[in-house]
């Protein structure tokens, strides 16, 4: 008898915190190339979308871009009958004292937000840039169509908001067009401030920044490969954690890394036919991005993009020479590639959306026992909750244990010096909260 409830206690404990979501592939399914296509197509062809292009026009510069998106924003509304708030957001920007701004300008944002049913104020960001540019960020006169840079990007949160607009979400979910982000991430800037106003709590924030080309200028050809960039701990820690982590680790795992390490997770059980790419690093080499305006805040923000860019195509004037063509044309993006990143940030967000809050209050202990003790505190919506812990040299949760619906744990003969560890909720659906880092210790 006892066998058998043991058998019975294993079988709904896989059942909890081994299943997938039947949900989650046919999200990946709803994903339209066709649609992605059209959308970039769209776009590319306002001309230039430089953020001090034309504003009057209906069919050429910035001004038509973001009105059409808009448009596309209300019309997936009006078929989930009204279920997302479309509005737009913006900031005044002086050319006085800057000289990437050539004039004053309004900076313009998109959003969409789809609202949770559980707990609206989290939000779940996915972010695509509206601008483009030229080999001169200032010229906004000459052709700049942006086909990859950035139209992938904003076609892919604009097909995301279309897919998951049939979903009901316990959080919320933003779909985002951002402006001013060739001149100095000043869309992202503005509305990351607008979100603190408004006291949001984000969890996420997924910049999409160029999602649809696959062949590399190093040669390299590849449809499956994809990076997630990451800043390994906030800059908004205070000395005090700084001195911490001497002591007790966690030089690369900030909220930030631990959102790029959900993103891989998620894609590996969900299309493993996917390489995502864990970068260490806030962005490219020297380069920024939108996310980082929301990491300077203090919320988890990550870049994903193509892991093998063309130079050729990227800030360039459209032109040929040395027998190179030059420029961000349409064809150069390839669109089922584009589908792929698009539906790798469609799952992610569904998969958090559908989760229940992290723990806010990680502690450890165990220090000189043959033993890890956590502790956390509980969260609204949690069923249970998961220890994960992997070798400090790892860079993913390579080891967990569902350990039930508690709020401290011993993991008994795993001595502590010798691994990284963390908890994440567990809501009855299976999905899970991001991972937290403990944050406090014990004795």
């Amino acid at each position: 008898m006892k066998y058998r409830f043991l058998l019975l206690l294993l079988f709904f404990g896989t059942l909890v915190t081994g299943q997938t979501d039947a949900r989650i592939y046919d999200i990946i399914e709803a994903v339209s190339a066709e649609r992605i296509e059209a959308d970039i197509t769209k776009l590319a062809g306002f001309g230039t979308r430089n953020t001090f292009s034309d504003t009057l026009s209906n069919t050429r510069g910035i001004g038509a871009a973001r009105r059409w998106i808009k448009a596309e924003f209300e019309k997936v509304s009006q078929d989930c009958g009204n279920c997302l708030d479309v509005f737009t957001q913006k900031d005044f920007v002086k050319a006085d004292g800057n000289d990437r701004i050539p004039k004053d300008t309004w900076i313009v944002n998109v959003v969409a937000v789809q609202k949770g049913t559980k707990y609206p104020n989290r939000y779940i960001i996915m972010s695509g840039d509206i601008d483009s540019r030229n080999s001169d960020g200032s010229d906004y006169t000459k052709d700049a169509p942006g086909a990859n840079d950035n139209a992938s990007g904003m076609a892919g949160a604009i097909e995301a908001a279309r897919v998951l607009s049939k979903y009901k979400f316990e959080s919320s979910i933003v779909y985002l067009g951002l402006s001013g982000e060739e001149q100095g991430l000043f869309g992202g800037k503005g509305f990351a401030e607008y979100a603190k106003a408004q006291g949001w709590d984000i969890i996420g924030v997924l910049n999409n920044d160029m999602i649809g080309n696959i062949q590399g200028v190093d040669g390299i050809i590849s449809n499956v490969d994809f990076r997630i960039f990451s800043e390994p701990v906030p800059p908004t820690e205070t000395d005090r954690q700084r001195n911490a982590r001497r002591f007790y680790g966690g030089e690369v795992d900030g909220i930030s890394r631990q959102l790029a390490r959900y993103v891989h997770k998620t894609t590996q059980t969900y299309m493993p036919e996917m390489n995502p790419m864990l970068i260490y690093r806030l962005d490219r080499f020297g380069r920024g991005g939108h996310h980082r305006p929301f990491n300077d805040l203090g919320w988890a923000g990550i870049r994903i993009m193509e892991a093998h860019e063309n130079y050729t195509q990227q800030h360039q004037d459209i032109r040929t020479e040395d027998g190179i063509e030059y420029g961000d044309k349409l064809k150069f993006v390839n669109f089922d590639y584009a589908k792929k990143l698009t539906a790798v940030n469609a799952i992610t967000m569904a998969s958090l959306a559908w989760a229940p809050p992290a723990p806010e209050n990680v502690a450890i202990g165990g220090i000189v026992e043959p033993s890890a003790k956590l502790k956390w505190d509980k969260v609204e919506g949690a069923t249970g909750y998961k220890i994960y812990w992997r070798d400090t040299t790892s860079p993913t949760w390579d080891h967990s244990r569902y350990v039930g619906d508690v709020s401290e744990f011993t993991l008994d003969g795993i001595v502590i010096d010798n691994f990284f560890f963390g908890v994440a909720a567990v809501g009855a659906n299976g999905h899970e909260s991001v991972v937290v880092f403990p944050n406090s210790i014990f004795r």
